[in-house]
């Protein structure tokens, strides 16, 4: 049996669990951690702001990223669960 390829969460799933683990996480390290470029990590993060999934506070040269715990999941079949939910269940 082909080694599947395909994953229960997708790349925004990653980059958001990484920062609810480490919110000081630099671009570079995301991108290692999740197997994508640091542009794809970019766009992901620009994503995850503009939904309202995390916040950005600057401290000195650096990002401190806030994930939005309250924010209700995007797809119909889960919108009644929050991002809090979603990472808790996964950091258990």
């Amino acid at each position: 049996m082909a080694e599947a390829h395909w994953t229960f969460l997708t790349n925004h799933g990653h980059v958001l669990l990484c920062l609810a683990r480490a919110p000081d996480r630099r671009i570079r390290e995301l991108a290692e951690d999740v197997g994508i470029t640091e542009r794809a990590v970019q766009r992901i993060l620009r994503d995850l702001t503009d939904g309202g999934y995390l916040s950005v506070e600057k401290e000195g040269r650096r990002n401190h990223y806030v994930v939005r715990d309250e924010a209700p999941l995007r797809h119909p079949v889960e919108a009644r669960h929050t991002v809090g939910e979603l990472l808790g269940a996964l950091r258990a």
